[in-house]
């Protein structure tokens, strides 16, 4: 295929994790970008990936790169951020924080170059989608899954989010994006275990 990634966008249950974050006066952002690395480095499929010679290759940790805003919002402009992933999240929190806050260029690509051990993240917090694409150049072994969210909203007692997974089919089918939605689903309704 000369386009083999595929987008799934179905709404999770945010109700208990949400009230955590809160309640910890924490980064909604930051927590969830946690939440959604932490959950792919438990999914096998998602942690292949094929390099130029054809070799596949299996990551022990992927790490999230994503797009941050400025925090006093002085522009509109977006900034990509990539932090390594630590096993806690208030850890993680502060450390994505830190580096979002000390990077001043836009788009360093320079921790990029030569690493595909990463998951790209971003969040579009102002509307509640029901689909998403996503940019990319048409590259056919492009295996980094690319996750993102929307704008969360009350359904009854419960608090929403349009979720957004887009991954490569060579390595990921549908059973294994529906294993990642109910390991994410599982984390967020039962945090802190």
């Amino acid at each position: 295929m000369d386009y083999p990634q595929y987008n799934i966008c179905a709404n999770i249950d945010i109700t208990h994790f949400l009230k955590y974050v809160k309640d910890q006066n924490l980064s909604f952002y930051y927590a969830m970008i946690y939440a959604v690395t932490r959950t792919a480095n438990l999914c096998e499929n998602f942690r292949y990936r094929v390099r130029e010679n054809k070799e596949i290759v299996l990551h022990e940790k992927l790490n999230p790169s994503f797009t941050d805003m400025n925090a006093d919002q002085s522009d509109d402009l977006f900034k990509l951020v990539t932090v390594d992933m630590k096993d806690d999240l208030l850890e993680f929190v502060k450390s994505a924080k830190l580096a979002s806050e000390s990077q001043k260029v836009h788009f360093d690509i320079a921790p990029l170059i030569g690493r595909d051990d990463f998951i790209y993240i971003t969040s579009i917090p102002w509307i509640s989608f029901t689909h998403l694409s996503h940019t990319l150049s048409l590259n056919r072994n492009d295996a980094v899954p690319r996750i993102s969210w929307g704008k969360y909203f009350k359904d009854g007692e419960k608090v929403l989010l349009p979720f957004s997974v887009q991954v490569y089919h060579p390595f990921v089918d549908g059973v294994h994006v529906g294993d990642y939605f109910a390991k994410l689903q599982d984390f967020l309704g039962n945090f802190p275990q």
